[in-house]
């Protein structure tokens, strides 16, 4: 039984409330281009650049929450992705990447809601770093896959090492689930986070749906 008084373990309540977020997100235009291989790389490469900024924040975010009980451990070693968006953003754009990606009006937002809700309200970090790092660990293995396939990436993993954990993602989901029900969230704060997932969901598909707006015809 959780803290809520009830015997569904958080974590599994958090996935079906959200299911269908996820989902929508999932087949938008422009993720679809990209699984099925029609979009070029400086196509995909504007995700890259886009998703950059987010993660800087969550992990901004993360080194403030170091010290919480219950976000901290969250952050589990080897999940970070900063270093890898960067390498991969180096890999695309060149050594100047920095000078050449600037974060769309949806990233912006994306961006502002991270700054509100991430750095002084624990649940609402751990609500924005589940939605984006188990997604990572979980359909981000087969975009990754579809992206090194479907833009003929050499041996290796140059372009693609966003999607490359030290570990095997299953260990990292297990252990995330792991802290997720042993948060000490009541109902109304386990509420909040699904909510904020919720929010969180429709942010990224904005950027996704913004991107889907700039994709060349023939991708459309």
């Amino acid at each position: 039984m959780d803290g809520t008084g009830t015997d569904e373990a958080f974590s599994a309540r958090l996935r079906a409330a959200t299911w269908s977020d996820h989902g929508d997100n999932e087949t938008s235009a422009y993720m679809s281009a990209l699984v099925e291989g029609r979009l070029a790389r400086d196509e995909y490469a504007v995700l890259v650049a886009q998703l950059h900024p987010v993660y800087d924040l969550l992990e901004e975010a993360a080194d403030r929450m170091a010290s919480d009980p219950v976000a901290g451990p969250f952050d589990l070693p080897g999940l970070r992705r900063r270093d890898a968006l960067e390498a991969d953003l180096a890999y695309f754009y060149g050594p100047r990447w920095r000078a050449r990606i600037e974060p769309g009006e949806a990233t912006a937002r994306y961006c502002d809601r991270l700054r509100e809700a991430c750095f002084d309200w624990p649940a609402g970090f751990v609500a924005h770093h589940y939605t984006r790092y188990l997604g990572d660990l979980s359909g981000g293995q087969y975009i990754g896959r579809q992206v090194r396939k479907n833009l003929d990436l050499a041996a290796g993993d140059d372009g693609v090492r966003f999607y490359r954990f030290p570990g095997k993602p299953k260990a990292y989901k297990d252990r995330y689930r792991e802290l997720l029900d042993a948060a000490p969230w009541d109902a109304a704060e386990q509420d909040r986070v699904i909510d904020e997932v919720k929010a969180a969901y429709r942010l990224n598909a904005a950027v996704t749906d913004e991107l889907g707006r700039s994709i060349r015809p023939s991708a459309a």
